[in-house]
């Protein structure tokens, strides 16, 4: 009955109102859809990242953890970014590139930019989420605003100003504030938390950017975790060079 009362009320607050309700219901679409999509992006990424990270160093060469068929994940994209751009300053170190730069600058370049295009793809759709949990309360707002004005206006036509002929029109009104919230909530609490998943896979590939970092820069890794090995860079290097720098 309640809810037959709410729509009742939405249809008969004019265009405005019925355009104030469409607009929450798209809110409302958008956000579970970018909800539902992110949750899945993010538990993948997370379980890929932790996956490959630890496939990589059980791996005996580089060679093998860049040929692993596990997956495309985040973490196989940062190692194979940070080879091909060693592989690609050793060609060209007796170049201008040598010059320039050294191969720990060079390969410290090429790892923060990919960093930078996987934080952006893990970040792409949160905007949505964010704009909807600032944005329709307030549209909620202007929709019991407006339904207000209209309530109050038809009871002043009307002639009667009665508590039960005001309380009604009025109450009613409260809804649009209502849908506004529950369009709203979702969106804020699902934002927050995929920040903060996405903190936590990012900071997981920063330091597998790091210890990939030291690996191809120094020829081993700073530490020796338990029960792993490091990549064998000399034997990845005598490749290279016997293929002309391909893997």
């Amino acid at each position: 009955m309640q809810s037959t009362s709410g729509l009742a009320f939405i249809t008969e607050g004019g265009v405005v109102s019925v355009i104030v309700a469409l607009v929450l219901l798209t809110m409302s679409v958008m956000s579970w859809y970018f909800i539902v999509v992110k949750a899945w992006q993010v538990f993948k990424h997370k379980r890929e990242v932790t996956a490959y990270v630890k496939q990589f160093w059980r791996k005996a060469t580089l060679q093998e953890a860049l040929q692993d068929t596990q997956m495309q994940s985040p973490a196989f994209r940062l190692a194979l970014t940070a080879v091909e751009s060693t592989q690609h300053h050793q060609q060209h170190a007796s170049q201008s590139l040598g010059a320039a730069c050294s191969q720990d600058e060079f390969v410290a370049r090429q790892l923060r930019r990919t960093l930078s295009q996987e934080q952006a793809g893990m970040e792409s759709g949160l905007s949505v989420l964010a704009s909807v949990g600032s944005v329709a309360p307030f549209v909620g707002l202007f929709g019991t605003v407006w339904g207000i004005y209209h309530a109050l206006t038809a009871i002043g036509q009307s002639g009667v100003a009665t508590i039960d002929k005001v309380a009604g029109p009025v109450g009613e009104a409260l809804i649009m504030t209502a849908i506004g919230l529950a369009v709203a909530i979702p969106a804020v609490l699902a934002y927050n938390a995929f920040i903060k998943a996405n903190r936590s896979v990012m900071a997981e590939l920063e330091n597998f950017a790091q210890d990939l970092h030291t690996l191809l820069t120094t020829g081993a890794p700073l530490m020796i975790k338990q029960g792993q090995k490091p990549a064998n860079v000399t034997e990845l290097h005598a490749k290279v060079a016997s293929k002309g720098g391909n893997l």
